[in-house]
Parts: C-alpha cells; structure tokens; sequence
C-alpha cells in the first residue's frame, strides 16, 4: 500500500498549479523554449509537454519491450510505478496505448511492437497536457483510440475500423465523463483499459487479460482524490 505523500504539482518548486481561461505565451522553466499553453505554477513556473513527458517515455518503450503479460493493467501499472512517470501528466496520453498494444501482441494480435510504439509514441504526444478539461476529451480515452487504430492500421479513409476506433474513444470518454470530475490520470487510464479490453475481445477476436478486482496504488500521491467515490479506492482505507 502506497503511503507517500502527495505527488508536488509543479516540477520545479512543488506549487500548486494554475489553470487560465485562455492560452497565453510561457516560457518553459526546464527547456527554455516559448510554448502556448494555460497552467503554470503559483510561483509562475511553466513545464512543458515535451519536458514532462519525456524522461517517462523511456520507461514506458522498456517494460512494453520486456513484458510478456497479456493484461493491460498489469503493464500500465508497472509504467506507473517508474519513477519517471508523475501522478498526472500528458505522459498517460502515451502510457495506456503503449500498454494495450504490448498486451495485445502478447495475447497473439498482429502487430509489429517497435514500429507501433513509435507510432504510438509520435501520435500520444500531440495530445497536449490537461486536454480533459480544456477540451473535453480526455488523453486516456484518445489513446486507447490510438491504439485501435494503430493495431488495424486505419487511417482517415478506412470503413469498419475507422468507425470502430471512434466508437471506442466514444465509450471510454463515457466512461471517464460518468466517473466525475477532478481528473485523475491513473483512474482515467484504468477506465479507459477497462472499455477496452472487452471491446477487443468483441471486434478484433484477441483476448487481452483484466484482473478480478483492481484497487488504486497512487491514491495518496493525488491531492484530488475522489476516494470512496472511486471505484479503484482501496476500500480498506474507506472512512
């Protein structure tokens, strides 16, 4: 059982993270570069997408590489316990994908693991940091769409697949939608792995694993925790 204190919100100083109405030019306290962007810390320091995704990147082409588990859960939460991979951050937009395609090549689909990571890798990494809130649609769900997409190889003029890949971003923002809000992005990715796998099961024949029950390791890293309102929340630690 994690007992961690919650995860800082700022890389830099540990602040509480700021969120405008608008986009507005910051400077990246870690790369120096000019980005647009909505958040920066109380303290004013702005960490880009690219600055905090990337150490975890690393982490996520190493344990899809190695793993041989056909349950998706199973490979995202050993990404999730790198210590290169934050509480929350536009690295999930990579992690569930990543996870569901390395699952799904060990449960015998057809894909080329390498190759589909990079795809993954170059398509996660558009989806920007807070994306749920500033747009509605969440990372997590958008990356499970990825990853159908990338395991039938579709693209803008496919039939079937085309509309089977937007039907399962449909339901995992469903889901993730129903759950409520603040985000989390460790129950948002466990949501998203958990309409996923099933509707794998349905259209593609390939039968990735799921655990019989599934209780949250990071609760007390996320300062927003919904506890007992979520259904990862140990109930042990119930009041």
């Amino acid at each position: 059982m994690q007992t961690s204190s919650p995860e800082p919100a700022c890389l830099v100083c540990g602040a509480p993270l700021h969120y405008r109405d608008t986009a507005e030019e910051m400077t990246c306290s870690v790369c120096g570069r000019k980005f647009s962007s909505n958040a920066r810390c109380e303290n004013g320091h702005f960490v880009c997408d690219a600055c905090h995704a990337s150490p975890a990147i690393s982490a996520i082409r190493s344990i899809c590489l190695e793993t041989q588990s056909k349950n998706p859960f199973t490979v995202a939460t050993a990404m999730m316990h790198s210590p290169s991979v934050h509480m929350h951050g536009p690295e999930h937009h990579i992690l569930v994908g990543a996870a569901l395609l390395a699952a799904y090549r060990n449960a015998g689909g057809d894909v080329c693991l390498q190759t589909a990571l990079d795809e993954m890798v170059r398509r996660g990494s558009m989806v920007p940091g807070g994306f749920c809130g500033l747009a509605g649609s969440c990372g997590a769900a958008l990356s499970a769409g990825m990853f159908y997409s990338i395991a039938t190889k579709t693209n803008p003029l496919s039939i079937d697949s085309w509309s089977r890949a937007n039907q399962l971003t449909a339901a995992c923002l469903d889901a993730i939608g129903k759950a409520g809000g603040p985000r989390c992005c460790k129950r948002d990715s466990f949501l998203a792995l958990g309409v996923t796998v099933p509707f794998v099961l349905q259209h593609l024949e390939i039968a990735m694993e799921m655990p019989d029950v599934l209780r949250c390791e990071f609760f007390s890293r996320n300062r927003e925790c919904l506890k007992e309102r979520c259904r990862y929340f140990p109930r042990e630690n119930m009041r």
